[in-house]
């Protein structure tokens, strides 16, 4: 009897620590998680204001969001949040996220400005897993080869301009590393062209209040339904 009752005992306590383990464990990847989203948020956040600086709006950036649905076009398969950046009201700039699916090494994550002229503002590399010393020159803490899209204009799709070098392009690419820029200039040409397909959406000038900022996605997924 004291045999059971000890082989009893040591189940329970064995059973209790495996709940308890399987808790913190719980724990501490919902942690993990929402830290590299906070993270995340914050990398865009600095990436947003390196693209139109906090001298060059006067609305909002991060909380003015417009909801596209139809965003095949920047790599993703359901709706995305674009920024508007705005001076006495009007929209002046348009920041659209995409996904280079063709990376050499994966996914690359970016942003990408387009002025209300239709120019490129800017664009910044989120998130990628190119070939250190080679691919990741794309990001702009290893080279300034992604300013070379600073007011750049595209001409329809067949641009033939918007390509590298090697593809007949103007955008260099770079000496053991074609793939990278190849994608990142994809995307790019991509993200404006889901600009102008949206336009009239995207630099509609009502100012939003704190109240129509709840009510800003629902909107915005009516108008491109």
């Amino acid at each position: 009897m004291a045999i059971v009752t000890a082989i009893r005992n040591n189940a329970l306590a064995l059973g209790l620590f495996a709940v308890l383990t399987a808790g913190a464990i719980a724990l501490t990847q919902s942690a993990t998680r929402e830290a590299i989203a906070d993270n995340r948020e914050q990398a865009r956040a600095k990436a947003l204001f390196q693209i139109v600086p906090t001298t060059a709006h006067d609305n909002d950036l991060v909380r003015d969001r417009y909801t596209l649905n139809r965003t095949q076009r920047l790599g993703y398969e359901g709706p995305v949040e674009v920024y508007r950046a705005r001076t006495d009201g009007q929209v002046h700039t348009v920041i659209l996220p995409a996904i280079a699916p063709d990376g050499y090494t994966g996914n690359i994550d970016l942003i990408v400005g387009v002025k209300r002229d239709g120019s490129v503002a800017g664009v910044r590399i989120l998130r990628h897993q190119e070939t250190p010393g080679l691919g990741d020159k794309v990001d702009v803490k290893k080279s300034d080869w992604v300013l070379s899209f600073n007011d750049q204009r595209l001409n329809g799709e067949d641009d033939p301009d918007w390509a590298v070098k090697k593809d007949g392009g103007r955008f260099d690419q770079f000496t053991g590393a074609t793939i990278t820029p190849r994608a990142v200039v994809g995307a790019v040409k991509q993200a404006v062209l889901t600009f102008e397909a949206n336009r009239a959406a995207l630099l509609e000038d009502t100012p939003l209040s704190s109240a129509e900022e709840s009510t800003i996605k629902t909107t915005a997924g009516d108008a491109n339904g």
